[in-house]
Protein backbone atom coordinates (compact mmCIF):
# COMPACT_ATOMS: atom_id res chain seq x y z
CA UNK A 1 0.00 0.00 0.00
CA UNK A 2 1.15 3.62 -0.54
CA UNK A 3 2.38 4.89 2.89
CA UNK A 4 1.25 8.73 1.85
CA UNK A 5 -2.39 7.05 2.63
CA UNK A 6 -1.34 6.98 6.44
CA UNK A 7 -0.68 10.65 6.02
CA UNK A 8 -2.40 13.37 8.19
CA UNK A 9 -1.45 16.99 9.30
CA UNK A 10 -0.54 17.30 12.84
CA UNK A 11 -0.27 20.45 14.59
CA UNK A 12 2.38 20.73 16.86
CA UNK A 13 -0.06 22.06 19.65
CA UNK A 14 -1.46 18.39 19.80
CA UNK A 15 1.91 16.62 21.08
CA UNK A 16 2.27 16.40 24.93
CA UNK A 17 4.93 17.17 26.21
CA UNK A 18 4.08 15.41 30.25
CA UNK A 19 1.57 13.49 31.34
CA UNK A 20 -1.68 14.04 32.59
CA UNK A 21 -2.57 13.82 36.82
CA UNK A 22 -3.39 11.16 37.73
CA UNK A 23 -2.84 8.89 35.09
CA UNK A 24 -6.54 7.42 34.38
CA UNK A 25 -7.79 11.47 33.99
CA UNK A 26 -6.55 10.90 30.51
CA UNK A 27 -8.90 11.18 27.82
CA UNK A 28 -9.54 8.17 25.83
CA UNK A 29 -11.41 7.82 22.15
CA UNK A 30 -13.72 5.13 21.89
CA UNK A 31 -13.93 3.82 18.17
CA UNK A 32 -16.85 0.58 17.34
CA UNK A 33 -17.20 -0.78 13.99
CA UNK A 34 -21.06 -0.33 14.36
CA UNK A 35 -20.94 3.30 15.31
CA UNK A 36 -20.46 6.59 12.92
CA UNK A 37 -19.20 8.61 15.57
CA UNK A 38 -16.31 8.01 17.84
CA UNK A 39 -16.90 8.36 21.34
CA UNK A 40 -15.67 10.79 23.95
CA UNK A 41 -14.81 9.11 27.68
CA UNK A 42 -11.84 9.13 29.50
CA UNK A 43 -9.42 6.55 30.67
CA UNK A 44 -11.19 5.76 34.06
CA UNK A 45 -14.06 4.41 32.13
CA UNK A 46 -12.50 1.64 31.08
CA UNK A 47 -14.38 -1.01 33.25
CA UNK A 48 -17.60 0.40 32.03
CA UNK A 49 -16.57 -0.27 28.40
CA UNK A 50 -16.09 -3.60 29.11
CA UNK A 51 -17.42 -7.07 29.71
CA UNK A 52 -17.38 -9.35 33.04
CA UNK A 53 -14.72 -12.42 31.30
CA UNK A 54 -13.11 -10.12 29.02
CA UNK A 55 -9.10 -10.25 29.77
CA UNK A 56 -7.03 -7.29 29.22
CA UNK A 57 -3.28 -7.92 28.02
CA UNK A 58 -0.53 -6.09 29.13
CA UNK A 59 3.39 -6.13 28.48
CA UNK A 60 5.49 -5.61 32.03
CA UNK A 61 8.46 -4.05 29.96
CA UNK A 62 10.31 -1.77 31.91
CA UNK A 63 12.25 1.01 30.15
CA UNK A 64 16.29 1.52 30.92
CA UNK A 65 18.00 4.17 30.51
CA UNK A 66 19.20 3.55 26.74
CA UNK A 67 20.63 6.41 25.51
CA UNK A 68 24.66 6.87 26.18
CA UNK A 69 27.13 9.59 25.15
CA UNK A 70 30.56 8.29 24.49
CA UNK A 71 34.16 9.42 23.03
CA UNK A 72 35.32 7.44 19.65
CA UNK A 73 38.77 6.64 20.40
CA UNK A 74 40.86 5.61 17.11
CA UNK A 75 44.62 6.25 17.58
CA UNK A 76 45.38 9.96 18.21
CA UNK A 77 41.93 10.73 17.46
CA UNK A 78 38.62 11.18 19.32
CA UNK A 79 35.06 12.06 18.29
CA UNK A 80 31.91 12.54 20.27
CA UNK A 81 29.06 9.75 19.30
CA UNK A 82 25.38 9.44 20.54
CA UNK A 83 24.39 5.75 21.11
CA UNK A 84 20.95 4.58 21.65
CA UNK A 85 20.60 0.78 22.71
CA UNK A 86 18.07 -1.05 21.21
CA UNK A 87 17.98 -4.63 20.71
CA UNK A 88 20.47 -6.85 23.39
CA UNK A 89 22.13 -9.95 21.30
CA UNK A 90 24.05 -11.14 24.18
CA UNK A 91 25.20 -10.80 27.75
CA UNK A 92 27.82 -8.21 26.75
CA UNK A 93 26.43 -7.52 23.41
CA UNK A 94 23.76 -4.76 22.18
CA UNK A 95 22.77 -3.39 18.66
CA UNK A 96 22.21 0.60 18.45
CA UNK A 97 21.59 3.72 16.65
CA UNK A 98 24.50 5.76 16.69
CA UNK A 99 24.74 9.35 15.64
CA UNK A 100 26.14 10.27 13.75
CA UNK A 101 27.28 6.88 12.26
CA UNK A 102 29.97 8.22 9.78
CA UNK A 103 32.23 8.56 12.96
CA UNK A 104 32.32 4.65 13.62
CA UNK A 105 34.40 2.06 11.76
CA UNK A 106 34.33 -1.66 12.76
CA UNK A 107 37.03 -2.22 15.31
CA UNK A 108 36.49 0.97 17.15
CA UNK A 109 36.54 1.64 20.53
CA UNK A 110 33.72 3.72 22.57
CA UNK A 111 34.88 5.21 26.03
CA UNK A 112 31.17 5.97 28.26
CA UNK A 113 31.94 7.70 31.39
CA UNK A 114 34.86 8.80 33.21
CA UNK A 115 37.58 6.82 35.10
CA UNK A 116 38.11 7.78 39.02
CA UNK A 117 40.77 6.56 40.88
CA UNK A 118 38.51 7.51 44.27
CA UNK A 119 35.50 5.18 43.20
CA UNK A 120 37.54 2.29 41.64
CA UNK A 121 34.69 -0.63 42.35
CA UNK A 122 32.41 1.46 40.91
CA UNK A 123 31.15 0.90 37.16
CA UNK A 124 31.85 4.66 36.37
CA UNK A 125 33.82 3.90 33.10
CA UNK A 126 32.28 1.41 30.35
CA UNK A 127 33.78 0.46 26.98
CA UNK A 128 32.65 -1.08 23.85
CA UNK A 129 33.94 -1.84 20.01
CA UNK A 130 31.82 -1.76 17.35
CA UNK A 131 32.17 -5.70 16.06
CA UNK A 132 29.23 -4.59 12.85
CA UNK A 133 28.03 -1.52 10.69
CA UNK A 134 25.16 -1.77 9.21
CA UNK A 135 22.41 0.60 7.56
CA UNK A 136 20.63 3.36 8.70
CA UNK A 137 23.46 4.19 11.74
CA UNK A 138 22.89 0.16 13.19
CA UNK A 139 25.85 -0.92 15.14
CA UNK A 140 26.56 -4.34 17.16
CA UNK A 141 28.58 -3.28 20.11
CA UNK A 142 30.64 -5.44 22.27
CA UNK A 143 30.89 -4.35 25.56
CA UNK A 144 33.72 -4.26 28.52
CA UNK A 145 31.38 -5.92 31.01
CA UNK A 146 28.69 -8.81 31.08
CA UNK A 147 25.45 -9.38 32.32
CA UNK A 148 24.50 -7.97 35.27
CA UNK A 149 27.52 -5.64 35.40
CA UNK A 150 27.19 -4.51 32.50
CA UNK A 151 23.48 -3.93 33.26
CA UNK A 152 24.59 -1.33 35.91
CA UNK A 153 26.85 -0.24 34.24
CA UNK A 154 24.27 0.96 32.26
CA UNK A 155 21.72 2.27 34.56
CA UNK A 156 24.68 4.49 36.18
CA UNK A 157 25.77 6.16 33.18
CA UNK A 158 22.76 5.98 30.53
CA UNK A 159 19.93 8.50 30.04
CA UNK A 160 16.62 7.75 29.89
CA UNK A 161 15.59 7.74 26.07
CA UNK A 162 12.30 9.95 25.76
CA UNK A 163 10.88 9.72 22.60
CA UNK A 164 12.87 12.58 20.06
CA UNK A 165 9.73 14.47 19.15
CA UNK A 166 9.59 14.92 23.45
CA UNK A 167 13.32 14.84 23.79
CA UNK A 168 13.43 17.71 20.98
CA UNK A 169 11.44 19.92 23.02
CA UNK A 170 12.24 20.10 26.18
CA UNK A 171 14.95 17.99 29.01
CA UNK A 172 14.64 14.95 30.86
CA UNK A 173 14.22 15.10 34.34
CA UNK A 174 13.81 13.18 37.62
CA UNK A 175 10.25 13.42 36.84
CA UNK A 176 10.05 11.14 33.38
CA UNK A 177 11.80 8.30 35.51
CA UNK A 178 8.86 7.82 36.91
CA UNK A 179 6.23 8.98 34.28
CA UNK A 180 7.86 7.23 31.48
CA UNK A 181 7.40 3.52 33.20
CA UNK A 182 4.14 1.45 33.93
CA UNK A 183 2.78 0.92 37.57
CA UNK A 184 3.84 -2.78 36.68
CA UNK A 185 6.98 -2.35 34.72
CA UNK A 186 9.14 -5.44 35.84
CA UNK A 187 11.27 -7.29 33.16
CA UNK A 188 14.16 -4.75 31.81
CA UNK A 189 14.89 -4.37 28.32
CA UNK A 190 13.23 -1.89 26.49
CA UNK A 191 14.32 1.55 24.79
CA UNK A 192 11.23 3.01 24.92
CA UNK A 193 7.61 2.76 27.10
CA UNK A 194 4.56 0.45 26.09
CA UNK A 195 2.82 3.93 26.52
CA UNK A 196 -0.78 2.65 26.47
CA UNK A 197 -0.07 1.45 29.99
CA UNK A 198 0.79 4.32 31.35
CA UNK A 199 -2.67 5.51 31.85
CA UNK A 200 -3.10 2.69 34.79
CA UNK A 201 -3.50 3.05 37.95
CA UNK A 202 -3.81 0.76 41.43
CA UNK A 203 -7.02 2.14 41.65
CA UNK A 204 -8.33 1.23 37.92
CA UNK A 205 -6.96 -2.58 38.39
CA UNK A 206 -8.61 -2.46 41.81
CA UNK A 207 -12.24 -1.56 39.64
CA UNK A 208 -11.58 -4.11 36.48
CA UNK A 209 -10.90 -6.61 39.21
CA UNK A 210 -14.02 -6.01 40.76
CA UNK A 211 -16.32 -5.79 37.20
CA UNK A 212 -14.60 -9.35 36.76
CA UNK A 213 -12.29 -8.46 34.40
CA UNK A 214 -8.96 -9.95 34.79
CA UNK A 215 -5.50 -9.44 33.32
CA UNK A 216 -2.13 -10.80 31.95
CA UNK A 217 1.09 -9.62 31.12
CA UNK A 218 3.21 -10.83 28.67
CA UNK A 219 6.43 -9.09 27.64
CA UNK A 220 7.67 -7.64 24.46
CA UNK A 221 11.12 -5.38 25.18
CA UNK A 222 10.20 -2.35 22.84
CA UNK A 223 12.69 -0.94 20.64
CA UNK A 224 14.22 2.08 19.69
CA UNK A 225 12.52 1.51 15.74
CA UNK A 226 9.64 2.60 17.14
CA UNK A 227 10.75 6.11 16.34
CA UNK A 228 11.84 5.39 12.99
CA UNK A 229 9.62 6.79 10.52
CA UNK A 230 8.71 5.07 7.36
CA UNK A 231 10.81 6.62 4.54
CA UNK A 232 9.44 3.75 1.69
CA UNK A 233 7.12 5.01 -0.43
CA UNK A 234 5.10 1.75 -0.43
CA UNK A 235 4.78 -0.50 3.08
CA UNK A 236 6.07 -3.51 0.75
CA UNK A 237 9.59 -1.72 0.78
CA UNK A 238 9.73 -0.83 4.37
CA UNK A 239 11.66 -3.43 6.82
CA UNK A 240 10.59 -3.68 10.36
CA UNK A 241 13.10 -4.32 13.62
CA UNK A 242 12.85 -7.38 14.61
CA UNK A 243 12.37 -7.18 18.91
CA UNK A 244 12.17 -9.62 21.53
CA UNK A 245 9.04 -10.96 23.32
CA UNK A 246 7.55 -13.67 25.64
CA UNK A 247 4.58 -15.59 26.06
CA UNK A 248 4.30 -17.98 28.84
CA UNK A 249 2.59 -21.37 28.71
CA UNK A 250 0.63 -19.96 31.73
CA UNK A 251 -0.85 -16.91 29.80
CA UNK A 252 -1.42 -18.50 27.50
CA UNK A 253 -3.28 -21.34 28.63
CA UNK A 254 -5.30 -18.83 30.59
CA UNK A 255 -5.79 -16.26 27.52
CA UNK A 256 -7.40 -19.48 25.37
CA UNK A 257 -9.46 -20.45 28.44
CA UNK A 258 -11.15 -17.07 28.37
CA UNK A 259 -12.06 -16.89 24.45
CA UNK A 260 -13.28 -20.22 25.04
CA UNK A 261 -15.87 -18.83 27.62
CA UNK A 262 -16.33 -15.82 25.64
CA UNK A 263 -14.05 -13.64 27.20
CA UNK A 264 -12.12 -11.25 24.77
CA UNK A 265 -8.66 -10.82 24.48
CA UNK A 266 -7.88 -6.79 24.83
CA UNK A 267 -4.63 -5.93 24.19
CA UNK A 268 -3.30 -2.76 26.31
CA UNK A 269 -0.68 -1.47 23.70
CA UNK A 270 -0.07 -1.78 19.99
CA UNK A 271 3.16 -3.96 21.62
CA UNK A 272 0.66 -6.52 23.37
CA UNK A 273 -1.24 -7.02 20.04
CA UNK A 274 2.01 -7.66 17.90
CA UNK A 275 3.11 -10.69 20.43
CA UNK A 276 -0.04 -11.57 21.16
CA UNK A 277 -0.19 -11.95 16.72
CA UNK A 278 2.92 -13.53 16.70
CA UNK A 279 2.54 -16.10 19.18
CA UNK A 280 -0.97 -17.06 17.52
CA UNK A 281 -2.01 -20.16 15.72
CA UNK A 282 -4.33 -20.13 12.42
CA UNK A 283 -7.07 -21.23 14.32
CA UNK A 284 -6.88 -18.15 16.45
CA UNK A 285 -5.26 -19.84 19.91
CA UNK A 286 -2.27 -18.78 21.82
CA UNK A 287 0.95 -20.53 21.47
CA UNK A 288 4.03 -19.71 24.30
CA UNK A 289 6.71 -17.79 22.44
CA UNK A 290 10.18 -16.57 23.09
CA UNK A 291 11.85 -14.95 20.66
CA UNK A 292 11.87 -12.19 18.02
CA UNK A 293 9.34 -10.76 16.16
CA UNK A 294 9.48 -8.13 13.30
CA UNK A 295 5.74 -8.74 12.86
CA UNK A 296 4.04 -5.72 10.14
CA UNK A 297 0.45 -4.64 10.57
CA UNK A 298 -0.88 -3.34 7.77
CA UNK A 299 -4.39 -3.13 5.96
CA UNK A 300 -5.73 -6.46 5.48
CA UNK A 301 -4.13 -8.56 7.58
CA UNK A 302 -5.98 -11.25 9.01
CA UNK A 303 -6.20 -10.85 13.05
CA UNK A 304 -6.23 -14.30 14.62
CA UNK A 305 -6.06 -13.50 18.73
CA UNK A 306 -6.97 -9.84 19.62
CA UNK A 307 -10.48 -8.72 20.05
CA UNK A 308 -10.22 -5.13 21.48
CA UNK A 309 -7.43 -2.55 21.31
CA UNK A 310 -6.48 0.22 24.01
CA UNK A 311 -3.72 1.85 22.47
CA UNK A 312 -2.25 6.31 22.34
CA UNK A 313 -2.43 8.78 19.18
CA UNK A 314 0.57 7.64 16.71
CA UNK A 315 2.55 9.65 14.34
CA UNK A 316 1.54 10.29 10.64
CA UNK A 317 2.91 7.79 8.11
CA UNK A 318 4.39 5.22 11.16
CA UNK A 319 3.94 1.12 11.68
CA UNK A 320 1.64 2.16 14.54
CA UNK A 321 -0.89 4.09 12.46
CA UNK A 322 -1.23 1.42 9.81
CA UNK A 323 -1.35 -1.35 12.62
CA UNK A 324 -4.69 0.32 13.81
CA UNK A 325 -6.17 1.26 10.69
CA UNK A 326 -5.80 -2.43 9.95
CA UNK A 327 -7.25 -3.13 13.17
CA UNK A 328 -9.95 -0.69 13.02
CA UNK A 329 -9.96 0.42 9.25
CA UNK A 330 -8.26 3.00 7.33
CA UNK A 331 -11.17 5.55 6.97
CA UNK A 332 -12.67 4.80 10.43
CA UNK A 333 -9.42 6.17 11.86
CA UNK A 334 -8.91 8.59 9.72
CA UNK A 335 -12.10 10.25 10.59
CA UNK A 336 -11.12 9.26 14.30
CA UNK A 337 -7.98 11.03 14.13
CA UNK A 338 -9.61 13.81 12.94
CA UNK A 339 -11.77 14.05 15.52
CA UNK A 340 -9.25 13.82 18.18
CA UNK A 341 -7.26 16.49 16.58
CA UNK A 342 -10.26 18.69 15.97
CA UNK A 343 -11.62 18.14 19.93
CA UNK A 344 -8.15 18.96 21.36
CA UNK A 345 -6.46 15.19 22.38
CA UNK A 346 -3.31 14.82 23.39
CA UNK A 347 -1.03 12.65 21.04
CA UNK A 348 1.79 10.74 21.66
CA UNK A 349 3.87 9.03 24.47
CA UNK A 350 2.82 10.93 27.20
CA UNK A 351 -1.16 11.85 25.30
CA UNK A 352 -4.38 10.74 25.64
CA UNK A 353 -5.59 6.91 24.78
CA UNK A 354 -8.29 5.63 22.33
CA UNK A 355 -10.12 2.42 22.59
CA UNK A 356 -10.48 0.34 19.51
CA UNK A 357 -13.18 -2.74 18.95
CA UNK A 358 -12.15 -4.63 15.69
CA UNK A 359 -13.81 -4.27 12.66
Amino acid sequence: MRVDLFDFDLPESSIALRPVEPRDAARMLVVRPEEETPEDRIVRDLPDLLRPGDVLVLNNTKVIPSRLYGLRVREETAARVEIMLHKREGADCWRAFARPAKRLQVGDRIRFGEASESTACELVRLDAEVEEKGEGGDVTLRFSFSGPFLDEAIARLGELPLPPYIAGKRATDDKDRTDYQTVYARDEGAVAAPTAGLHFTEDLFRRLDERGIARHFVTLHVGAGTFLPVKADDTSEHRMHAEWGSVSAETARALNEARAREGRIVAVGTTSLRLLESAAREDGSIAPFSGDTAIFITPGYRFKAVDVLMTNFHLPRSTLFMLVSAFAGLERMRAAYSHAIETGYRFYSYGDASLLFRH
